[in-house]
């Protein structure tokens, strides 16, 4: 018996499908509150940035004029003054104001060293106290850190009030513990 082949199709252009048609442009995710509350979904990404004040191409808002245009300045209404193609004045400009009020804010720091570097700083302290040049030579100090480079992780520790104050708590607690005993 002979096998089934599969017959060649002969690949031919459909002249009446439309193949842009199912390619529509997905709408912006907006996380920013300010530019989502002064959205319109009836306008363009384009339109309604210019809008708001925000510049939609950095090249057209900051735009670097050529050694040519330098030299030649454009006529206007027969004098020798640039002129500026459209100067939109955005309409929407309590967004650009408070996008600036939200960057000016200040800022929580979060900096918090990870867990393995605080055990091995809280290691050397209980152990060696204030003694810096006895930490650098401790065999736990695995990447061969210097006195200074011990002496400056320990300052930056104990800047973190979060992670400083819970080792001082546990240090509390040792101490009275072995008060008692």
């Amino acid at each position: 018996m002979t096998k089934i082949r599969k017959q060649k199709r002969k690949k031919q252009y459909r002249y009446s499908v439309n193949r842009k048609k199912n390619r529509r442009t997905k709408l912006p995710s907006i996380t920013c509150p300010q530019v989502k509350k002064a959205w319109e979904q009836t306008r363009t990404v384009e339109q309604n940035l210019n809008d708001m004040g925000l510049a939609y191409d950095s090249n057209k808002a900051l735009k670097i004029p050529s050694s040519k245009e330098l030299l030649l300045p454009m006529e206007c209404d027969g004098e020798n003054i640039k002129c500026d193609e459209e100067i939109s004045v955005p309409i929407k400009t309590y967004v650009a104001k408070g996008l600036e009020e939200d960057a000016k804010a200040p800022r929580v720091k979060n900096f918090r060293l990870p867990n393995n570097q605080i055990t091995w700083l809280t290691y050397l302290m209980d152990k060696y106290e204030d003694d810096y040049k006895a930490m650098a030579k401790d065999p736990k100090n695995y990447y061969q850190e210097t006195w200074r480079q011990i002496r400056n992780k320990i300052k930056k520790f104990k800047n973190i009030p979060e992670q400083y104050d819970m080792y001082m708590e546990s240090r509390k607690k040792q101490n009275s513990v072995n008060s008692i005993l």
